[in-house]
């Protein structure tokens, strides 16, 4: 047991080492050369008002982009609170082309999809850039992903990293913490052993042809994770996937600890489903609890213990800082060893339960990652 529990120690220092080198390897890679810009369509499925919608929103009207592009709003119903936002803003950039749709109600479980499905019909570009609600962008956004695509004909789709900004509750902080550390550090170090063969996150830019390649937004309309399953279909098909150099903002308010709780159980449950063998992997991704583990064989040495935070810390500056641009949470390091045990817990109970809730409903996982309406 003791040589177990020293190996899976060494698998977690090892990991750290690999996320530093992953860094590197992004970092390193110029920025895509500045091109005849691309016709773009921005796609926007929209339910309530979120804390902070309408300055997410603006971010978006306020592009400073030379190509043609528009951005297209989804609702469910008139009544939706949203739309008074969008107005607001349309009559604000009157010189914006920008519409809104109203989807009704899904006719199958991933209400995402089908606003998606929805909106990428009626956009009047090949490329699509689907972006949620909770994200807020700066002017040269969409510049950078039209260089991006113009630069390479080849490029499918391409996932856009984020930096989450929480609420002022704690829950929302240690969320957001892991999202800017241990998240982005598994994307990284994804990247660099296989490649970006799959698409995460909460802003996705595809083609349309890429899209129709892997079957159209009908043929995802169960998978709870469908950015994912989207990417394995593009880059199966042919095409290319990047890790974008545009980092947008994620602003994941500011949820109590149930409605946290709720919600990381259901995000760790389908991973288990979308990525079952790098869901094991994850068990390293979270080096404090198996160092914390291995302490006492030590016999309590603080050298020990005080080497381990500092590789921790060191890893989460480089992804948070050096990545991600996010120096103004630097202060919240300081919960990263709750963020660690809270986030290693969370991956435990993802083994465990098939259930997940959301927006209200009840929901059943399946094995191959689809869902269905339980109630």
């Amino acid at each position: 047991m003791t040589s177990i529990l020293w190996l899976l120690a060494l698998g977690a220092i090892i990991y750290c080492f690999l996320v530093l080198v992953a860094v590197y390897r992004y970092l390193s890679v110029p920025p895509a050369a500045q091109l005849n810009p691309l016709s773009i369509s921005i796609v926007k499925p929209l339910k309530g008002v979120d804390l902070g919608l309408e300055e997410n929103l603006r971010s978006v009207f306020q592009q400073v982009y030379s190509g043609d592009w528009e951005i297209l709003f989804a609702v469910r119903t008139a009544e939706d609170p949203a739309i008074a936002v969008v107005e607001k803003l349309q009559v604000e950039f009157p010189m914006v082309s920008s519409r809104m749709l109203l989807v009704g109600e899904p006719p199958y479980a991933n209400a995402k999809v089908w606003s998606l499905e929805k909106l990428c019909d009626a956009a009047a570009y090949d490329l699509v850039v689907m972006s949620d609600s909770d994200i807020r962008v700066t002017e040269s956004f969409l510049a950078t992903l039209s260089n991006e695509f113009a630069a390479n004909p080849k490029l499918g789709v391409a996932t856009c990293p984020y930096r989450a900004v929480g609420g002022p509750s704690l829950w929302s902080e240690t969320e957001a913490l892991g999202m800017n550390t241990e998240f982005i550090a598994g994307i990284l170090v994804a990247r660099m052993l296989e490649g970006m063969k799959f698409t995460l996150g909460p802003t996705v830019a595809a083609r349309k042809a890429a899209i129709a390649d892997a079957g159209g937004w009908g043929s995802l309309q169960n998978y709870l994770a469908e950015d994912f399953v989207l990417g394995q279909r593009v880059t199966a098909r042919g095409w290319q996937s990047i890790l974008s150099s545009y980092v947008v903002e994620h602003r994941i308010g500011s949820e109590e600890l149930q409605a946290n709780f709720a919600h990381r159980l259901r995000w760790h449950r389908s991973t288990r489903r979308s990525r079952p063998l790098g869901y094991i992997g994850q068990f390293f991704t979270n080096p404090l609890p198996i160092l914390l583990a291995v302490w006492p064989l030590t016999g309590f040495e603080f050298g020990f213990i005080g080497a381990a935070l500092m590789l921790r810390f060191t890893v989460a500056f480089a992804t948070q800082n050096g990545v991600l641009n996010d120096s103004a949470s630097a202060k919240q390091l300081y919960l990263l060893p709750l963020q660690d045990l809270l986030s290693f817990g969370f991956w435990l109970a993802g083994f465990f339960g098939n259930t997940i809730y959301w927006r209200g409903r009840v929901f059943q996982l399946h094995a191959d990652g689809t869902f269905t309406l339980q109630q």
